[in-house]
């Protein structure tokens, strides 16, 4: 009989985020952003164990609090270590399979999630991380990242830039060559991270966000990411809100900075 991996979904949320303070309460379609997030999110098929991972800082208290009467799991752990922390609520869930999702990606497909984890699982145990970002082939907030338990601790023991503890799996992508990888791209080739931003970091990420859940949610949260494109293309003044912001994340200013070190 063929081992089926424990697969867990991990959501990383705060309130403290640097941009957008508080982001995760931002108010969608009459609930706070987190819950329309994880109301998504489990969606998924492979969304049996999802788990909202946090800080231990007093100001967190209010998402243990919102998470906890929703009833979704919570797990309270370092402020800016994300390998830490991942690492530690994985290994509390008992995780074989660790799914990676920041929760500020409303407009997650279920079906992506799915799709990215689907590929690992068709390769595990022979694979150590997958994810759809290494190109990004779909539009940024989409993001999905899987990696075994084993990969993680990996990660979580070795790991020693600071952006690779406070982005928890730049180490396994970055410069691991022993690590075995895929990526997952959109099945029509299209190239859509670059074209479209859909996750929220500043107030004209959250306008175009909020636009989509009023136009699409209307009490039904299975709008797809084609549904989204659809709409937006329809409506370019929503869809170029934040156009000024695309391209624009931890890793291309990582790069840069990088750039500016060598000259």
């Amino acid at each position: 009989m063929r081992f089926s991996p424990k697969v867990v979904i991990i959501c990383q949320a705060r309130m403290g985020s640097t941009r957008l303070a508080g982001k995760v309460m931002l108010p969608l379609a009459g609930e706070p952003l987190l819950m329309r997030f994880l109301e998504r999110v489990t969606m998924a098929r492979h969304a049996r164990n999802v788990i909202v991972a946090t800080t231990t800082l007093e100001r967190d208290d209010e998402i243990v609090d919102l998470c906890r009467i929703a009833g979704y799991q919570v797990y309270r752990g370092h402020p800016t270590d994300l390998v830490d922390r991942h690492f530690h609520a994985a290994r509390e869930a008992e995780a074989d399979v660790v799914v990676k999702i920041p929760t500020d990606c409303p407009l997650i497909d279920p079906m992506v999630i799915d799709m990215v984890i689907d590929e690992f699982l068709k390769h595990y145990p022979f694979v150590d991380y997958a994810s759809n970002l290494h190109p990004g082939s779909w539009p940024d907030g989409n993001d999905v990242e899987v990696m075994t338990m084993l990969a993680l601790q990996r990660a979580w023991v070795s790991a020693r830039e600071p952006h690779e503890r406070e982005h928890t799996t730049p180490w396994l992508w970055e410069k691991n060559p022993n690590i075995n990888s895929l990526n997952v791209l959109r099945p029509d080739g299209r190239q859509l991270e670059e074209r479209h931003r859909w996750t929220i970091d500043h107030p004209e990420d959250y306008v175009l966000v909020r636009a989509v859940y009023d136009a699409l949610y209307h009490g039904n949260p299975r709008f797809s990411c084609e549904q989204v494109l659809s709409f937006l293309e329809a409506h370019p003044e929503i869809d170029h809100v934040n156009q000024h912001l695309r391209g624009q994340g931890w890793y291309n200013s990582y790069l840069q900075s990088q750039s500016r070190i060598a000259s």
